[in-house]
Order: structure tokens, then C-alpha cells, then sequence
């Protein structure tokens, strides 16, 4: 089984900020890395005036968009009004290219987690409620006591220690 961690925090804490430093450390050390993001709004891969997004705006069930360099699979969901499923959607990924996925989001789904946590928001941590946070990230002093591990928030290189650490751990 793939390890697979999570990044978890209100909007505005730098999650996306903090993951694009993690993947290229990881990258950098050999760690081939899969991405999952749980989008809150609509989105598109493609773009207003292209033939694929004219034919999957006329009904296309799936519409796979390829190339050299890369290919995207979009697939509509009918039923629109539930969030995606986690194991589901980590299901989709090509395992056998991968050593470790990391994801955004997806807060309320049971796997491991590390909380980005920023005091300047004025919301409390999510820890707190959260038993498969393993870890925070952050600059500021944790309010709540037990809290997990603190990590610092602005030195990635230690976070991804972290990661490769508890990976190895989960591996033995």
C-alpha cells in the first residue's frame, strides 16, 4: 500500500504554499510523488474555445485530453451534490509510479495528516477534534495542550524528514 499524508488547513494558511516546497524536496531525493487536491469550487482542466471542452460542454461522459509530454482523464459526476471519496479517488492513481502521495484537503476522511496551522487566522486548530493529525506545522505557539508533534513551518527540508521518517515507520 502507497503511504499517503495530507495537508489540512483553513483557506489562506499556505498549504499550496508549503506543498509545492515539500514535492520539489521530495522530487529532489528521488520520491516520485502523487498530488491529490479536494477542490471546493467547480474547475476546469481545459479552456473555453478548444474542441475537447466545446465536446465534454455537448455531454461527454469522459473526456481524456492527451499529448507527449502528458494525458488528463476528466470524468462528469452525475450525482454533483456529495464530496469526492477519498480511497476512491486515491484509487485512480497509478501506484506502481509512485512512492508516496500527498494531498490537500480532504479534512474529514481518516488518514494521516499534518495540520498547517497559522495563530493570524483567529480559528481554532483543527487537532483539537482531529485524532489522524500526526504532526503541525507552524511558526506560532499550539494553544491547545496535548497537541501533536510541532514541526516549523518555515523549514521544509525538517517537514519532509518528517514525512520520509514516518513513512519508513509505516513501512516496518
Amino acid at each position: 500500500m502507497i503511504p499517503v499524508i495530507g495537508l489540512v488547513a483553513p483557506s489562506g494558511s499556505g498549504k499550496t504554499t508549503l506543498l509545492r516546497q515539500l514535492v520539489a524536496l521530495l522530487h529532489d531525493r528521488g520520491i516520485r510523488v502523487g498530488y491529490l487536491k479536494h477542490a471546493h469550487h467547480r474547475f476546469d482542466l481545459d479552456v473555453p474555445g478548444k474542441d475537447s471542452f466545446a465536446i465534454r460542454a455537448a455531454g461527454a461522459a469522459q473526456t481524456l485530453l492527451a499529448s507527449r509530454q502528458r494525458w488528463a482523464l476528466q470524468v462528469e459526476e452525475s450525482a454533483a451534490t456529495a464530496d469526492p471519496d477519498l480511497d476512491a479517488m486515491l484509487a485512480r492513481f497509478d501506484t506502481a509510479r509512485l512512492d508516496l502521495i500527498l494531498v490537500e484537503g480532504f479534512k474529514h476522511a481518516r488518514y494521516s495528516k499534518i495540520e498547517v496551522y497559522r495563530a493570524a487566522l483567529g480559528q481554532p486548530p483543527l487537532y483539537s477534534t482531529d485524532t489522524d493529525i500526526i504532526a503541525v506545522a507552524t511558526a506560532d505557539a499550539l494553544p491547545i495542550t496535548p497537541h501533536p508533534l510541532q514541526l516549523p513551518l518555515n523549514d521544509a527540508p525538517a517537514i519532509v524528514d518528517f514525512i520520509l521518517g514516518n513513512i519508513a515507520g509505516s513501512a516496518g
